[in-house]
């Protein structure tokens, strides 16, 4: 593997940590994830994946440490000043509108860049057609350019879930965070979301994946790291982590087991 040159860090957690009423969700945690990449947080359930999520999102504060973007400090921003700051993501139970359009719920997370700022009033009233082309685009690589006009609720589970992806890529992040996003998948389904995880990694995206689904993990993933009772367990390319002995007692049971 390619040694991370110095400024590469997209996402950096520096002893982070998380209690709640005595229990170490997340306990001195530091790694990095690197611009351009997708990092796999993996690990048995209770082991503060979700939390870690939480904390970079800026839905809990740190007990201590520290949750850098692009080495500026996020500490104290609410979630929306840290998805102005270029963070978004998708939850492990679909919150879409579901009485609004597929097209409404990307116009709604659409986020202006730096220098495009239309205003709230403009973007509705105004017809942009800089944004009807941009949430064609969305549409398109969500597959569902055909179900823009239809309500969100009306949906098929797996073309929720891709709406929920879709909304998340509306708001133009440098990062998105994808907290189990193939829960409730098929095979099919699951194969179909590795191919746009690794469409967003071909178009920049930073991407940290939150995942039971080892198929999918190790399919997409260049790094992966194994979370333990809050604490960093290992952490090194898919095949290394497949291997490492710690991990497989820790996570994945016996040779023979599947992942939860």
């Amino acid at each position: 593997m390619a040694s991370r040159m110095a400024g590469d860090a997209m996402l950096e957690l520096s002893e982070l940590s998380k209690h709640f009423d005595g229990i170490r969700a997340v306990d001195g945690l530091s790694l990095e994830v690197e611009r351009g990449e997708v990092f796999g947080l993996i690990g048995p359930n209770g082991s503060g994946k979700s939390t870690t999520v939480n904390l970079v999102c800026g839905v809990f504060p740190a007990t201590s440490g520290r949750v850098l973007l692009e080495g500026k400090d996020l500490g104290g921003l609410p979630p929306h000043r840290r998805l102005n700051a270029g963070i978004s993501r998708t939850f492990q139970n679909i919150r879409l509108f579901g009485e609004l359009t597929v097209w409404q719920n990307l116009w709604i997370a659409r986020r202006d860049a730096p220098g495009e700022e239309a205003g709230f009033m403009r973007n509705w009233f105004g017809s942009s057609a800089r944004i009807r082309e941009a949430i064609e685009e969305t549409l398109v690589f969500a597959g569902l350019a055909g179900r823009a006009n239809d309500l969100a609720r009306n949906l098929a589970f797996g073309e929720q879930r891709r709406l929920e992806l879709a909304r998340a890529v509306s708001a133009r992040p440098q990062l998105i965070l994808l907290d189990e996003p193939a829960a409730g998948m098929n095979r099919e389904e699951v194969e179909d979301l590795k191919q746009r995880i690794l469409a967003l990694k071909g178009s920049g995206i930073t991407v940290l994946l939150v995942e039971h689904v080892m198929e999918l993990v190790m399919g997409v993933t260049d790094r992966v790291a194994v979370l333990n009772f809050g604490k960093l367990i290992a952490l090194g390319a898919p095949g290394e982590i497949q291997g490492n002995m710690a991990v497989r007692e820790a996570y994945l049971g016996s040779p023979d087991a599947e992942a939860a």
